[in-house]
């Protein structure tokens, strides 16, 4: 038996083969083949899979997002049955004598360039879909998985970590839980095992080795510690959790339809962080009553090229149609820092979590926010819209956006498309600037909504993604708890709602702290919605009020 000690991310018990994470391969290898005919067979093979696997891909875009979203993939099969493009892999093989992968690899920089030096926009854009094409075949080639999975059955994931892009290609019905040698407990894999309610293990270390892979592990999640190869005893004691954890959530599915009431009838909004249109699903069956955090930046992590105004259009129409008139927070591309897009060409920056990203981008490329503002108002029609701006510091930024909300729905009504006139606009709190200047800013909006986990780390100078700060990084720190009471009280001052979305909102050890300052509403993973609605009615705000005024008057917090 081996016992290996992380730090919990999200509670639960799992078992199943460990897994590692399979990358594509960056480097190609060059050499001759004796047997050219079998080399262009071989990639005649990988071509005709990689057409198979993007009319598959096509289908499911089809089905999740309409026939726009679908486009792409059918645009890609046909790039890849393209005469000049498979004549010239057949000449290079045929003639050179080298292997597929080198000749694939380089027929696609000569196109891809081709494509780019050209006038036409149109044409300059066929470029990404050769390297897509040309990657997708060239990892056929080598034995690289599609989406880093290769099982039949369903695993614990192990990797170092996992970057936003990789996340959103996982197959999830194949993972029962993850373990991680670094990360922390607000990285992405953290949040995606949060909302997908499955147990998780970070930080790990060099306690996590190839060499177990494939060998039985049971994870705990709540307390950090993974066994490889149980003994008897611990392998009962572990499933007798598992069961007790079960036996809860059956309790807890007995609080569905019931409100978020605290014992002397203050209520609070309870509604869902969520990534992908997918994800509505979740949100009701854990009777979410709304989504206070759809990250749009995933829908532009999801692909190859810009996503284009009718295929965010689609993605936002479904949440808003799926979730039934409930509210939907929307918040615009926030990307940068940890989020990086290829195609977006940004720019290396020694510390990017204080430079170009989020809202500073889209003011800095109108263009791209202007197509995400005009897809956001057309699907407003089909529920009940609210878009935020994240990344906030300024109020000169806020009238910006608002000014560009205002020109798209002039150009839309110009063009005769509808959209609503009751979307509400928010910024997130999550700078001490925000915070310090939140009386200025709620004259600006109709809501604030506090992202913890970067006003954690703009607050205390640390970085949410380095697993070594450890105690460092305490979002229970007075100075974050004091920041969001100025930004709830600043609210509640200017007649605007103030919720939490970031992952201190699901912390129950701060429900009570939070609704005695004034939280309107707490948007959680959708699995931690029924725990704190049971949190929610099993207290007294009003004592708790008076507790913390108490308090505060004899310095005994720091709030």
């Amino acid at each position: 038996m081996i016992t290996i000690q992380g730090k919990g991310a999200s509670i639960g018990v799992a078992v199943g083969p460990l897994y590692f994470y399979q990358r594509a391969k960056s480097e190609i290898t060059r050499f001759k083949v004796a047997d050219t005919d079998a080399e262009w067979a071989r990639f005649e093979k990988a071509q005709a899979t990689a057409i198979e696997q993007l009319g598959a891909l096509a289908e499911k875009a089809r089905t999740e997002a309409g026939d726009d979203a679908a486009a792409l993939f059918e645009v890609h099969q046909m790039m890849a049955e393209d005469l000049d493009f498979v004549e010239a892999i057949e000449e290079q093989i045929k003639s050179g004598g080298l292997n597929a992968e080198a000749v694939v690899s380089d027929v696609a920089v000569q196109f891809a360039e081709m494509f780019a030096a050209m006038d036409d926009a149109y044409m300059q854009a066929r470029a990404a879909d050769v390297k897509d094409v040309s990657g997708r075949i060239l990892a056929i080639l080598t034995g690289a998985v599609q989406g880093g999975i290769a099982s039949d059955v369903p695993v614990i994931l192990a990797s170092d970590d996992l970057a936003p892009s990789e996340t959103v290609q996982l197959d999830k019905s194949k993972i029962l839980g993850f373990i991680t040698s670094g990360g922390s407990g607000s990285s992405h894999t953290a949040i995606l095992a949060r909302t997908m309610g499955i147990p998780a293990i970070i930080g790990a270390g060099d306690q996590l080795k190839e060499e177990y892979a494939g060998r039985e592990i049971i994870v705990d999640g709540g307390t950090g510690v993974a066994v490889i190869e149980a003994d008897a005893d611990t392998r009962a004691r572990l499933m007798q959790k598992a069961e007790e954890q079960r036996r809860h959530r059956e309790l807890l599915d007995q609080l569905k339809g019931k409100e978020n009431v605290t014992k002397d009838n203050h209520a609070v909004r309870i509604y869902c962080n969520i990534g992908s249109p997918e994800d509505v699903t979740t949100v009701l069956n854990n009777d979410g009553g709304g989504i206070g955090l759809f990250r749009s930046e995933f829908l532009y992590l999801n692909c190859d090229d810009y996503p284009t105004e009718d295929y965010q259009f689609e993605a936002y129409k479904k949440v808003l149609s799926d979730m039934g008139g409930r509210e939907v927070v929307i918040r615009t591309l926030d990307i940068g820092a940890d989020k990086q897009i290829g195609y977006f060409n940004l720019p290396h920056e020694e510390n990017p979590a204080l430079g170009n990203r989020a809202l500073r981008i889209c003011l800095n490329r109108p263009e791209v926010f202007r197509t995400q503002l005009r897809a956001l108002y057309r699907a407003s029609i089909y529920g009940k819209l609210l878009i935020m701006f994240p990344m906030v510091t300024s109020v000169w930024e806020v009238r910006e956006a608002k000014k560009m909300c205002e020109q798209v729905k002039k150009e839309l009504s110009a063009e005769g498309i509808p959209y609503s006139e009751e979307v509400e606009l928010g910024i997130m709190i999550e700078t001490p600037a925000a915070a310090i200047m939140s009386d200025r800013l709620a004259k600006e909006v109709d809501f604030f909504s506090c992202g913890t986990n970067d006003l954690t780390q703009y607050t205390l100078a640390c970085d949410r993604q380095n697993n070594d700060l450890g105690r460092f990084y305490d979002p229970h720190h007075p100075a974050v708890l004091r920041l969001l009471k100025m930004a709830a009280d600043n609210a509640h001052k200017n007649g605007i709602w103030i919720g939490i979305c970031g992952e201190l909102g699901a912390d129950l050890e701060l429900t009570e702290t939070f609704l005695s300052i004034g939280i309107d509403e707490l948007s959680v993973s959708p699995r931690s919605v029924l725990p704190l609605r049971q949190k929610v009615r099993d207290i007294t705000v009003s004592a708790v009020r008076e507790d913390l005024v108490r308090k505060l008057q004899s310095d005994e917090t720091g709030i």
